[in-house]
């Protein structure tokens, strides 16, 4: 199989949000993984969102067909992290936890949909095959790098001062 274009790298992000998304959904309130994978989800949104953003979004800023939809799409990925934001402010085995998680992946759906259907149409036409292949190889390796991280940051508590 040859190089994988900047769709095809997105979407191996996307299907990983969507797995981790039916999981936590699926937790038990009482249960000892809940906390866990909402953690693993949460590195998988910041480093998707931030490549997503530096090696997809900002490109199609150079086209007016396109200007709008990565507005949006950045604007979405802001929603997510307030919502992330409250909810680490709450009880995970709470009733209001899991109302706020609902909504939270909800809106990952929704905006993994429109990415995929509405998105990715329209900058595959602006994008060049050079550039959808480059930017692919740019965006692995700005999520790799900042997976790397993130994983680092929650496997390392922080040092008492």
């Amino acid at each position: 199989m040859g190089r994988m274009n900047i769709f095809e790298a997105l979407r191996v992000s996307h299907e990983t949000q969507r797995a981790l998304s039916a999981r936590l959904l699926a937790s038990q309130a009482d249960g000892p993984e809940r906390q866990g994978i909402f953690e693993e989800l949460k590195a998988e949104l910041l480093a998707h969102e931030t490549a997503e953003e530096r090696c997809f979004y900002v490109p199609l800023f150079d086209h007016d067909v396109t200007v709008d939809d990565a507005r949006h799409g950045i604007a979405e990925h802001h929603e997510m992290d307030e919502m992330v934001e409250d909810l680490e402010e709450l009880a995970p085995d709470s009733a209001l936890w899991m109302e706020g998680a609902r909504k939270l992946c909800d809106k990952i759906e929704h905006h993994l949909s429109e990415e995929e259907t509405k998105f990715f149409q329209l900058a595959g036409k602006v994008l060049t095959e050079a550039q959808k292949l480059s930017l692919a190889k740019e965006y692995e390796a700005q999520f790799l790098t900042l997976r790397v991280k993130e994983a680092g940051a929650v496997a390392t508590p922080p040092k008492e001062a």
